[in-house]
């Protein structure tokens, strides 16, 4: 649940999934700084960028004038990721707690697993 919050911001805010904004790559290939100007990834904040780099091919001038305006432009999606997740896993997690969970823990238990559980 976390990893999908953490993907809604990323993708949000720096127009980059979680694994490309960790990784500076985009479709496969590594383009830190020459991904587009309101992409953003790690490379490009820590200076290591291939072409480009940040400011290379952006419009604006800083980070927070692109932050700002991914966030303006994504801040219903951010806004239902970070709310509607965790809300679903709780509703899915109550659904799902007699008919899966305590019968696995149960199961987990009875074979020797007491510190495990669903």
């Amino acid at each position: 649940m976390s990893g999908l919050v953490a993907n809604s911001i990323t993708q949000g805010m720096f127009n980059a999934n979680l694994i490309d904004f960790v990784t500076g790559r985009k479709d496969g290939k590594y383009v830190a700084g020459a991904d587009g100007s309101y992409r953003i990834t790690i490379p490009e904040l820590l200076g290591v960028s291939g072409s480009g780099g940040f400011g290379g091919t952006y419009y604006q001038t800083n980070l927070s004038e692109v932050l700002m305006k991914n966030f303006k432009a994504n801040w219903v999606q951010i806004g239902m990721g970070v709310i509607l997740i965790p809300v679903a896993a709780n509703v899915i997690q109550k659904v799902i707690r007699k008919p899966v969970i305590l019968p696995a823990n149960r199961m987990l238990k009875s074979i020797g697993l007491k510190d495990i559980k669903v």
